[in-house]
């Protein structure tokens, strides 16, 4: 279903949203970024900044204890 992925699981907010607005870039508009996450803040962090920059959400999932995938479909 993700066009890519990237697996940031040990990283911190801010650089969860940093890494994940670097990925995004390289897709082109109505493809899926799937980010993988361990940082809990990075739940409600992510999605929230994705979404201020006009991307859409559209799962936040936890896959494991402690790991969650965010699919976000580029504007």
């Amino acid at each position: 279903m993700a066009d890519k992925t990237i697996d940031i699981r040990g990283e911190f907010c801010p650089y969860t949203f940093v890494k994940s607005k670097l990925a995004i870039e390289d897709l082109e508009s109505g493809q899926v970024l799937e980010v993988i996450v361990d940082h809990a803040p990075a739940i409600e962090n992510v999605p929230r900044s994705m979404e201020a920059e006009g991307h859409k959400i559209l799962e936040v999932k936890e896959t494991g204890k402690g790991v969650w995938r965010i699919l976000i479909e580029k504007a």
